[in-house]
């Protein structure tokens, strides 16, 4: 991807956290410079990987394939005594047109909610014992307190407010519902690890590479510099 799409995608999520009264903390705000000067006091956010996440996975045409997302809050299975959180939250956005991969999670287990905006369709299946997609059998579905069982391949439907619980080894994709506009949506889950713990089928790429056409707005969770020595 160019920064410049980059920082477009980062200031589009941000005005829509701000037409949807989603405050975000403080880190979310540093610019470049103020990372160039902050020190082990952020080690959390540098080391859980919190704040901005534009990725187009590696297909180079974001308004086709990508997501914007934000990191909120996560704990660090591989630094757990440092950093104990069980649990994760994020902020995603998609944009009518934009399709996010089918994947599953070996290890993290997620909640879905569509904070505001329009509709997103979010296509579930099973997965066989080999790790790929079950294209037969029915999926079990738990959506607000209410389960039932829907055919392979179904897209669930979530409007403002609603949710789906995605479970282990469950692939799932993501669009939003042409003619509803863009979706904020919420994720709450257990620890992510955005490096090791999504299989996507067919396989693409998680973080973009990056073409400097113009200087960053905001840094990525895989940006950031390390803190400078006393």
């Amino acid at each position: 991807m160019k920064r410049s799409e980059i920082n477009k995608a980062l200031r589009e999520l941000e005005a829509m956290c701000n037409r949807e009264r989603c405050y975000l903390p403080p880190f979310c705000h540093f610019s470049p410079e103020d990372w160039a000067n902050k020190g082990h006091e952020y080690d959390e956010v540098r080391e859980c990987m919190l704040g901005w996440d534009i990725t187009d996975y590696g297909l180079g045409d974001f308004a086709k394939t990508g997501m914007s997302l934000i990191t909120i809050r996560n704990g660090n299975r591989a630094m757990a005594e440092k950093y104990p959180k069980v649990y994760a939250e994020k902020l995603l956005y998609m944009m009518e047109g934009q399709y996010s991969p089918n994947h599953f999670h070996w290890y993290k287990t997620e909640d879905i909610i569509n904070r505001g905006g329009g509709n997103i369709l979010i296509r579930v299946y099973n997965s066989l014992p080999d790790e790929s997609i079950d294209y037969a059998s029915d999926v079990t579905v738990h959506t607000d307190g209410r389960t039932y069982t829907v055919p392979a391949g179904t897209q669930v439907r979530l409007t403002p407010g609603e949710s789906i619980h995605i479970r282990q080894y469950m692939y799932h994709d993501f669009e939003v519902e042409p003619g509803t506009g863009s979706v904020l949506l919420g994720e709450v889950s257990q620890c992510n690890d955005d490096n090791a713990d999504n299989r996507f089928n067919p396989p693409v790429g998680r973080f973009p590479v990056i073409e400097e056409d113009e200087p960053p707005y905001r840094l990525l969770c895989n940006e950031y510099p390390a803190a400078p020595e006393e």
